[in-house]
């Protein structure tokens, strides 16, 4: 019998990348970091909105995501907030993304960063589509019809 799957303690989500974007494919990578940012995570400070994945070479790298110095580390022992940070995955993973980046045109953004159940930082990324803005109105549009509808719905059970 599998054992339930346990929640994820989450650190920090992009909710604006399934409004700016058409979500394709799914990973799940680690990063590299420092000991510093870390224990940043620990205290649950990041940012991954403004991010986004790059090809360099043959390796993705993690652009501007924000992870604020440790307050009681020292300045010598403190990181670069906005570093490029290295995103390990598996070969094939890497090469399947750096040909769709490539040949497709498609962005790597980072949907949500988490801890695993073994404690190791996580980041979901995705494979994306730009949206256009009819496509961003059509979603707003969508949206605002379930929850409208949702209303209607709740107000005949009454």
């Amino acid at each position: 019998m599998a054992a339930p799957e346990q929640p994820r303690k989450l650190i920090a989500e992009n909710r604006r990348a399934r409004f700016d974007y058409f979500l394709e494919q799914t990973f799940e990578a680690g990063l590299a970091l420092t000991g510093s940012e870390v224990k940043s995570l620990r205290n649950g400070r990041a940012n991954i909105a403004e991010s986004y994945a790059a090809v360099q070479g043959d390796e993705i790298m993690l652009v501007n995501a924000d992870i604020p110095p440790y307050a009681q580390s020292g300045p010598h022992f403190n990181h670069e907030p906005r570093r490029h940070r290295k995103l390990l995955l598996k070969r094939k993973e890497i090469d399947k993304l750096i040909g769709a980046v490539q040949r497709d045109g498609r962005t790597i953004i980072p949907i949500r960063l988490f801890w695993n159940d073994r404690g190791l930082a996580k980041l979901e990324i995705s494979l994306a589509k730009g949206k256009k803005e009819h496509d961003k109105r059509e979603t707003t549009a969508a949206r605002d019809w379930q929850r409208d509808k949702a209303r209607l719905m709740k107000g005949d059970r009454s």
